[in-house]
């Protein structure tokens, strides 16, 4: 069994609801102007006057341009929604992503979490473009970046291998990705609601891993990035920042917080970008490498229908291949059973009962590998139970080398 490659893409990050309506600017009374006026400043619009006390004048990022919004600083005055709505009207024709990610952060209120990288400048990277490959190995670095985050949420670990994958990516399901002007940099929408705490505990790690490195380059000492777990630090989120400053002349990450939410407990109101640099590749490498060494096994109890049984001979041990029901966080794991208990997982299997075992579940392998199996008993479920457990192992590919096997081997 093999260790996933960290170039390996992982399954994209879906849109959450407003990755098709962006466009359609929210509702003028459903928007504090203060909140807006954040948003406009985070995303590079500058304030070029405007009647002080009452509304300002922004302008967008970039060269040139005629466009303007008025925007009231407070719903004191009678015209305050006149001029929220015409704001709001105005970005929503832009179409430009100086305007989209103002609207989607107003409609969804969200962390934003920012990468750039700093990429070797050729003709194209000068006129502004960015190469495809490079473009795409800043999406995949973001991607490994909130998985990373995400599985942080679930349990503190140095290396996750297979474990907390599902509820992780269930938790990506709700953010958003936004699309980069120019290549170089990258967006993600985390909402509140639903993945603050994404947003925090990348926000935290991200820094540990930082001062970890400055530790280790100082001292020489990895001490610092075992401590670092506790903050989220891990092997996955090693791999992500090499990933992400691999080919480059250096990379950022920040997180900012939702205007309309508020600075979540124990972090900074206001905190500067992460940097990372070629030379800590060595570290991160490093510090990777130790996080999967030294995650111990896990003594576990796992309940999980069969799904493939194999063995050599008509008698002796034989592998066996569970799916997972209850008792840890992965979606399959292999074991090597003896004979008895063996034919146990194949009669269980054959008349649609799911089995209970005891083992340890070891980091080799990502986690999908449960060493020491013992104690296999049939569970018992109820009829309706049974046939959609039948059901769902006859819908699988697997299914008839599963009974040739088993009725094979006894």
């Amino acid at each position: 069994m093999t260790h996933r490659p960290p170039e390996e893409p992982l399954r994209p990050v879906r849109p959450h609801r407003v990755d098709s309506a962006w466009n359609r600017p929210p509702e003028a009374a459903e928007v504090d102007p203060a909140v807006l006026g954040a948003l406009l400043r985070r995303h590079g619009w500058q304030r070029r006057g405007g009647a002080a006390g009452r509304y300002g004048r922004w302008t967008p990022p970039g060269p040139g341009g005629g466009t303007s919004l008025l925007v009231p600083e407070s719903r004191a005055f009678p015209d305050s929604d006149d001029l929220l709505g015409e704001a709001l009207l105005a970005l929503a024709r832009l179409q430009t992503p100086a305007a989209r990610e103002v609207l989607v952060a107003l409609a969804v209120p969200s962390d934003e979490i920012r990468w750039w990288r700093e990429t070797p400048t050729g003709p194209a990277e000068a006129a502004g473009a960015v190469s495809w490959v490079a473009g795409e190995e800043l999406r995949g670095a973001a991607r490994q970046m909130l998985l990373a985050g995400a599985l942080a949420t679930r349990a503190r670990a140095g290396y996750y291998g297979a474990r907390h994958r599902r509820s992780a990516g269930a938790m990506l399901e709700s953010v958003l990705v936004g699309t980069p002007a120019d290549g170089r940099g990258l967006t993600a929408f985390a909402p509140v609601a639903t993945a603050r705490r994404l947003a925090v505990r990348l926000h935290q790690a991200l820094y540990a891993v930082r001062e970890a490195i400055d530790y280790q380059r100082a001292t020489g000492g990895m001490d610092a990035f075992d401590s670092a777990v506790e903050a989220g630090a891990s092997r996955e989120l090693t791999e992500a920042l090499v990933a992400l400053v691999r080919g480059t002349e250096g990379a950022r990450v920040a997180v900012a917080w939702a205007p309309a939410a508020g600075v979540p407990e124990d972090c900074a109101t206001t905190a500067e970008p992460v940097e990372f640099s070629p030379g800590d590749l060595p570290a991160l490498r490093e510090a990777g490498a130790r996080y999967l060494r030294e995650e111990p096994s896990v003594p576990v109890r796992i309940t999980g229908t069969v799904v493939r049984l194999r063995r050599s001979g008509p008698r002796g041990e034989g592998g066996v291949r569970l799916r997972v029901i209850a008792g840890v966080e992965v979606p399959h794991v292999r074991l090597t059973l003896g004979e008895e208990d063996y034919r146990i997982a194949g009669q269980a299997h054959l008349v649609g009962l799911p089995v209970r075992v005891q083992g340890r579940l070891e980091s080799r392998g990502g986690f999908r590998r449960l060493t020491g199996a013992r104690d296999v008993v049939p569970v018992q479920v109820d009829d309706a139970e049974r046939d959609r457990l039948m059901k769902s192992l006859q819908e699988t590919a697997e299914i008839t080398a599963v009974f040739e096997e088993a009725c094979g081997g006894d």
